[in-house]
């Protein structure tokens, strides 16, 4: 019997970067009267509740290093775990990717640099269109190309294939299994009793973590098909 449902954000709930739409609110709604649901995420906890249109419900983000609840009707930031990272380092290298594979042209920034000390390589910029990422690397093939270098060069950090056309860094210590488990532990729910959905489980994904760390998951190929893949919760 599940207990608590962990949710990706980004192609499992919404598009990527765009609004929680009603059809998926509804299907949360639905299961938040069974089982407790949170939500699991690789962006920040304040990103993801705006982006959810501020739906009432705990948010790991920043792949663990943050945790918001709604504390008395308000979003609350209840913890931050804050790293220090060479801001320079993360620079040249980047710098050194983008001249070697012709990423040279961006909108925005080159680096993003988050509270916590996560870290976004956005290969198209900060500020590039939601469109022309979604259409970047559906496949991830291209981002595959520059993997293996990207895993040496920051071997020190934990590396995802992230979003729809960039890579994240996070320390060692974050992933999203962890931090399930930590949050599971906190709250008094035992391993078996969870269940993660998500849709990025493949080797640097996001969620790839969750499928090895043995955790029970759905798979969600298509964010308008969530309602029939969970039907079975109902």
């Amino acid at each position: 019997m599940k207990k608590l449902i962990c949710f990706d954000l980004d192609g499992t709930l919404t598009q990527h970067r765009s609004p929680l739409g009603e059809k998926n609110k509804a299907v949360l709604d639905k299961l938040a009267k069974k089982y407790k649901i949170i939500m699991v995420g690789a962006g920040n906890a304040p990103r993801i509740y705006k982006q959810m249109n501020e739906y009432p419900i705990d948010i790991l983000g920043n792949y663990g290093m943050q945790e918001s609840k709604i504390i008395d009707g308000k979003f609350t930031i209840v913890r931050e775990d804050v790293t220090n990272v060479d801001k320079q380092f993360f620079i040249d290298k980047i710098n050194y990717l983008r001249a070697k594979y012709g990423y040279t042209e961006f909108k925005g920034e080159s680096v993003e640099f988050h509270t916590t000390g996560m870290v976004t390589f956005p290969l198209l910029g900060t500020k590039a269109d939601i469109a022309d990422k979604v259409a970047f690397d559906p496949t991830r093939e291209k981002r595959k190309v520059l993997y293996p270098e990207v895993l040496e060069i920051f071997k020190d950090f934990t590396v995802y294939i992230g979003g729809s056309s960039s890579f994240d860094f996070s320390g060692k210590l974050y992933n999203k299994y962890d931090a399930i488990v930590k949050y599971a532990k906190e709250n008094g729910y035992a391993l078996e009793e969870i269940l993660y959905v998500g849709d990025d489980f493949g080797d640097g994904g996001g969620d790839s973590h969750v499928r090895l760390g043995g955790l029970d998951y759905v798979e969600i190929t298509d964010y308008t098909t969530l309602e029939d893949k969970l039907s079975y919760l109902f």
